[in-house]
């Protein structure tokens, strides 16, 4: 589960991300969206502690990512936007340092190695330097090693950017089989069909501010848009000024409680 409450990020007289709250439940799959320099990579640079909230807490797993980050990283796996590997490395030795890091036993790390070779399809290129990888290999290996440690919280950054149409089908059939087995999937992502076709919910921030939270059909009945897809609705709502809320106004919806 992921639980913010009231996160704010300011740098200098900038406001990033203002009182962000929200609640990701176990097995749901989240998609955070919102325009260039809207809040979304500040907020996942603080959810995998590369940054600090200015106020506010963050929790993954019912642990503080400030103060008890250690806790909080060992139940999360993070695939960024632009995957982050040694050029040195073969993929094979990569996985190895991940599992390392992750204190993984040798026979976990070989069933969970088994299992993600046959779903990424890395055996054809585990033991070539990354160096020579294209980008999808690259961003099928750091979803591997995301996911080595079977993590219970996945946060994922532009998880399609780059990759072919199979491998397109390939991340998503996965996302969808690790939340339906529990893992809680917290997704960014400019291609808002993928949001559209995934996303259990869906939270919008603009400016810094969480315009909306909750499901596609309840975007609609605000919008009074019964038709109308992500996209429209996504423009619509972030249109300029009008996207800021009014004072004294809640921007977002309740979030779902656990069942």
């Amino acid at each position: 589960m992921i639980e913010m409450d009231c996160v704010s990020r300011v740098f200098g007289p900038t406001v990033a991300v203002r009182d962000l709250s929200l609640r990701v439940v176990q097995g749901e799959i989240f998609a955070f969206l919102g325009p260039n320099g809207a809040g979304k990579t500040t907020t996942i640079k603080m959810m995998v502690g590369l940054l600090s909230p200015s106020s506010g807490n963050i929790c993954l797993g019912g642990f503080d990512v400030v103060r008890q980050s250690r806790q909080a990283k060992a139940r999360m796996g993070y695939v960024p936007d632009q995957p982050q590997l040694y050029d040195k490395l073969s993929g094979r030795e990569f996985l190895q340092f991940v599992a390392d890091v992750h204190g993984l036993s040798p026979g976990d790390l070989q069933e969970s190695l088994g299992r993600l070779m046959r779903v990424f399809d890395l055996g054809r290129f585990l033991d070539q330097l990354t160096e020579s990888y294209s980008h999808g290999m690259k961003q099928r290996l750091a979803f591997a090693a995301a996911f080595l440690h079977r993590p219970s919280i996945a946060i994922v950054d532009e998880p399609m950017v780059g990759l072919d149409p199979r491998s397109v089908r390939l991340v998503k059939d996965f996302l969808r089989d690790q939340a339906a087995a529990g893992t809680t999937i917290f997704m960014s992502t400019h291609t808002l069909s993928v949001a559209e076709e995934m996303a259990d919910r869906i939270g919008v921030i603009h400016q810094g501010r969480l315009l909306f939270l909750g499901t596609l059909n309840e975007l609609r009945q605000r919008m009074s848009q019964n038709d109308s897809s992500l996209e429209q609705l996504f423009l619509q709502l972030t249109d300029g000024d009008e996207a800021a809320p009014t004072p004294g106004e809640s921007p977002a919806g309740k979030s779902r409680e656990t069942p």
